[in-house]
């Protein structure tokens, strides 16, 4: 019997697999954040849309946030090296 999955055809394979996992990682976005049709049929291309989100409602928060885990990181790695 002749193995079908030699060294060169098994990195061909991971290579492969690879490859379809990020074009389905990225081809997924495009599903994933569809927006769905009017029921009426009227195309609807002007229709209005949604209010937009505040993004200034806990902007300090993050920022303090950010600046912690800087500092933490950066005394770990002193402590490291």
């Amino acid at each position: 019997m002749i193995p079908i999955f030699t060294g060169c055809n098994r990195a061909f394979m991971k290579n492969l697999l690879k490859f379809y996992l990020l074009a389905f990682i990225l081809l997924s976005d495009f599903v994933a954040f569809a927006q769905p049709g009017d029921d009426d049929g009227g195309g609807g291309l002007e229709g209005g849309d949604p209010e937009p989100a505040p993004i200034n409602s806990k902007l300090i928060l993050l920022a303090i946030t950010g600046i912690l885990f800087v500092m933490y990181t950066f005394r770990k790695n002193k402590k490291q090296a």
